[in-house]
């Protein structure tokens, strides 16, 4: 048996609307939620149906598994969610209970925000007793993810451009989060402390977030591998319900100012997430079509990257990195 193993980590969302009070409350680590934004957010999952993020996510790893043996890597990849089942903590027992000694680790989101890898991490690390792990910071600039949402942008853009008679813009978004997260600590003396990173590992935490500018840079790489798009801008989304400001500029705020300049038609694409889940099905779908339509902008998406091969190609290489470390380091 190999003890290597790939551990892949995502948000995780609840498989029916009755579940979500339960999985809002992990969200938030257990604080009080105004009854309102409950049922503001079962009532957005309820039109959606239901979000697929979770059995996507397992696909992704299957699809990655399949990647790395068909390199003669016969490595094991995992599956754990940080809010809803199966847990990270859960998983992270199993895999040592199947023999599991050394384990690449990979966030599903590839710009890393300090908060939210240190959250994940201390999820993984408070499990792993002898499990030597190794925990990839961020891959937003892996060539292989601009690759992989390249290939979904350019007959999206295509297609419209082709519908319109001319050459659209895009509209590349992130998902939002609160400035107090992102803030350098001096920036944010006097606020409540953010979970930081385990000592010694991932980023100074002195330093800025790298948040905001790792989301603009895989924009940036993107753009640049369909140079046929005549302009592109950037935007973060679905800012939350949480007292304080969210990074910005919005989706709302950048349509409103497109449509003043006379853009009738554009490309929104979400380069901050890799499957199809609320955020995309209800915020991009319903509410920014809606918006876009009612400031006379006709909005269309590219399929999001879900099954793709190519970003199964871009995991595996992060994980063949992540286990030769760990063997580096033996």
């Amino acid at each position: 048996m190999d003890h290597r193993a790939v551990l892949l980590l995502a948000h995780g969302t609840p498989e029916t609307v009755e579940q979500i009070p339960e999985y809002l409350r992990n969200v938030v680590s257990g604080r009080p939620m105004s009854p309102h934004v409950v049922e503001e957010i079962q009532h957005r999952y309820s039109l959606i149906g239901r979000s697929p993020l979770t059995e996507i996510t397992f696909e992704q790893a299957r699809l990655v598994e399949a990647e790395l043996n068909s390199a003669g890597e016969p490595v094991r990849v995992y599956v754990g969610m940080r809010n809803w089942r199966p847990y990270i903590p859960d998983v992270v027992k199993q895999m040592r209970a199947d023999g599991v000694e050394q384990a690449a680790v990979i966030c599903m989101a590839p710009q890393s925000s300090r908060t939210s890898v240190g959250l994940y991490r201390r999820a993984v690390q408070a499990e792993a007793g002898a499990l030597r792990i190794d925990f990839t910071e961020s891959w937003a600039r892996h060539p292989l993810l601009a690759d992989a949402f390249a290939e979904r942008l350019r007959p999206a853009w295509a297609k419209l451009s082709g519908e319109m008679g001319h050459p659209v813009p895009v509209l590349f978004t992130a998902h939002s989060v609160p400035t107090r997260t992102v803030e350098a600590p001096a920036a944010a003396a006097g606020q409540a402390k953010e979970p930081r990173l385990w000592p010694g590992d991932g980023p100074n935490p002195s330093a800025p977030d790298p948040y905001a500018e790792e989301a603009r840079h895989t924009a940036e790489l993107v753009a640049a591998r369909v140079p046929e798009i005549p302009s592109w801008t950037f935007a973060f989304q679905s800012q939350g319900a949480s007292g304080g400001p969210w990074i910005g500029p919005s989706v709302e705020e950048t349509l409103g100012r497109l449509a003043g300049e006379g853009v009738t038609a554009l490309i929104l694409h979400p380069i901050g997430f890799l499957c199809d889940h609320v955020e995309i099905l209800y915020d991009v779908d319903i509410l920014f079509g809606e918006y876009a339509a009612g400031r006379g902008i006709r909005l269309a998406r590219p399929e999001s990257l879900n099954g793709s091969a190519t970003l199964a190609r871009a995991v595996a290489d992060l994980a063949r990195q992540g286990l030769a470390r760990l063997a580096g380091n033996a």
